[in-house]
């Protein structure tokens, strides 16, 4: 591994973590040396954590071309979670793909707030990776649930999830466009529906704009698009008594709570994440 990318030299992994990190530097990632850390142990096919171990190891030359190519791609903005094929999400990790949107530590901050209070059934809207709908149950053992999302390809990942983290007896995933193919009512509706604007679209990160599922990001309008269907629709699926859940954007707390206010929810709240910005609506439906 060289600087300039040109394969393998010979070395030690030490020697080409510093190497990959200075690439990835100059590339304008912007962590560098833990990117260089976390795929250095994913082409030695070890643990992170044991990095440090073979340091000062020569690095075999298998693992050196392997080590080249997810840099190679690294450098490019592909994000680590696509080339690992998996991300840390809530103590567990989901697999992911180009297909459905990473999992985000901010968005903990909703399973947070849905965890607050007991429930039995959930759906959660625009599924994606499942991380949501999958950590919610594997957290409480006695819920069901139901995800939904426009991609097929989500659908599948979101199943995928369901398996590897064995809620699969306990969970329904579904191709629907919002509300349209469910049938039910739930004492818990969540969601991380897309609210980034299409004006602001072009002033995401690379990994994010080119490698992420536009319409996991964007309604391709104000952003406000989805809350509006959801809004639209939800006292048709919330229980009496039951809570929605959503995640949005830090400047919209005050027009999403007003959508909610106009269909009938009550007690609605905006709860900030562990940054301090605006993170989760929380609205509760009468009864």
């Amino acid at each position: 591994m060289s600087a300039g990318g040109a394969g393998y030299t010979g070395g030690t992994a030490a020697q080409a973590m510093a190497a990959a990190a200075a690439r990835l530097r100059a590339a304008g990632v912007a962590d560098p040396a833990r990117d260089a850390r976390i795929l250095l142990a994913h082409a030695a096919r070890i643990e992170a954590s044991r990095v440090t171990l073979i340091a000062p190891e020569e690095l075999q030359p298998e693992v050196a071309e392997r080590y080249e190519q997810l840099i190679s791609l690294r450098a490019v903005r592909v994000p680590v979670s696509h080339l690992i094929g998996e991300r840390e999400f809530y103590g567990r990790r989901f697999k992911v793909s180009k297909d459905v949107l990473d999992p985000r530590p901010e968005t903990e901050t909703l399973i947070e707030v849905a965890l607050s209070q007991p429930f039995e059934r959930v759906l959660d809207l625009g599924v994606g990776s499942g991380c949501i709908l999958v950590t919610l149950l594997a957290e409480v053992p006695k819920a069901s649930g139901l995800g939904v999302d426009l991609s097929e390809a989500a659908c599948l990942q979101a199943s995928a999830n369901a398996v590897l983290h064995r809620v699969e007896e306990r969970v329904d995933i579904q191709q629907s466009n919002w509300f349209s193919n469910v049938t039910g009512q739930f004492d818990l509706i969540t969601a991380n529906p897309p609210y980034i604007a299409l004006e602001e679209m072009e002033g995401l990160s690379p990994e994010v704009r080119a490698h992420e599922p536009d319409m996991a990001l964007t309604d391709g309008g104000d952003g406000l698009g989805a809350y509006r269907a959801i809004a639209a629709g939800v006292l048709t699926h919330l229980l009496p008594g039951g809570r929605l859940c959503l995640e949005i954007g830090p400047t919209q707390g005050q027009a999403v709570s007003a959508l909610l206010r106009d269909q009938g929810l009550l007690d609605v709240q905006v709860l900030p994440d562990l940054d301090g910005r605006d993170r989760v609506v929380l609205a509760h439906f009468p009864g």
